[in-house]
């Protein structure tokens, strides 16, 4: 059902909100009301809320003839409904909205206190120990890499004797690619953390799913090649979807756990102590 509202009248009712003491229809408990349908009113307030001081006149008169429109139906529907639906349904549903606004200012109260008492930095210890009770449930998903790379023009005359830095990989040689760094396009020899296979394939766009195999072979050199130059890839390690996730992986899933528990045994306290002390204070009782 759409109902149709004059723009004259739409335009009068916005200017009228910038004269200060102006009313409309008539006042309840100091608000003034715009719209009634039946017993529900919509209040001045709710439309001043819709529109600000940088929305056109005309602008204005469309977005608040929509809301009105909508708000009525809106309305006209309901009573319509508390009509014509049977009381069975309606008791339902006023229980289940009764639940709903329970659950709400529960929940909130809740969340609020024990916010205040939650510690958000889990010790790495505690973390580590649960990963050790619990290491069978945290099976990988995607396929992990350790690497280090680098990424050279086409016409690098150093190549052989990079890959062979590369591929040892000591003290020296660390040092001597670190002298000759300026050569590189890009590089990362942080070998120590894990990677996704995925996170590889975006970092060196010269890797095909031909690659896939090699990429997945532990202590493998792979040099590869396109129109941007040359990549020349050690493979440290390799964990393949589903085996056991290393600890740094599942770090982040634990400390989530570690806190909801922290928060959990919270609530609980909250509303054992909540409970006694409602008891004490002869605010609970239940009688026989």
């Amino acid at each position: 059902m759409i109902l149709k509202i004059s723009p004259v009248f739409i335009c009068f009712l916005l200017a009228g909100f910038m004269l200060a003491g102006c009313s409309y229809l008539e006042k309840e408990e100091d608000r003034t009301v715009i719209v009634r349908v039946n017993d529900a009113y919509l209040y001045e307030e709710d439309i001043n809320a819709l529109i600000n001081e940088n929305t056109s006149q005309e602008d204005s008169a469309i977005i608040v003839s929509n809301y009105i429109n909508r708000w009525a139906t809106q309305q006209l529907l309901i009573d319509r409904a508390q009509l014509n639906l049977p009381e069975s349904q309606q008791r339902e549903f006023r229980d289940l909205i009764e639940n709903y606004k329970n659950e709400l200012y529960t929940s909130a109260y809740k969340d609020a206190v024990v916010s205040r008492q939650l510690d958000s930095t889990v010790p790495l210890e505690e973390m580590e120990a649960y990963f050790e009770e619990n290491k069978g449930n945290f099976k990988l998903t995607e396929d992990l890499l350790k690497l280090r790379y680098v990424s050279l023009a086409e016409n690098n005359t150093n190549i052989n004797e990079i890959k062979s830095y590369l591929t040892s990989f000591d003290e020296e040689d660390i040092e001597e690619l670190d002298k000759i760094s300026l050569q590189f396009k890009n590089y990362s020899f942080n070998d120590s953390v894990w990677v996704k296979l995925k996170t590889v394939y975006d970092k060196i766009p010269a890797l095909t799913l031909e690659h896939r195999d090699k990429l997945l072979n532990k202590s493998n050199f792979l040099q590869v090649e396109d129109s941007l130059g040359v990549y020349l890839i050690y493979v440290k390690d390799v964990l393949e979807r589903g085996q056991d996730a290393p600890f740094e992986y599942a770090e982040p899933t634990i400390e989530k756990i570690l806190l909801n528990k922290q928060k959990l045994n919270l609530i609980k306290e909250l509303e054992k102590d909540i409970t006694k002390d409602a008891i004490k204070n002869e605010q609970f009782e239940i009688y026989n």
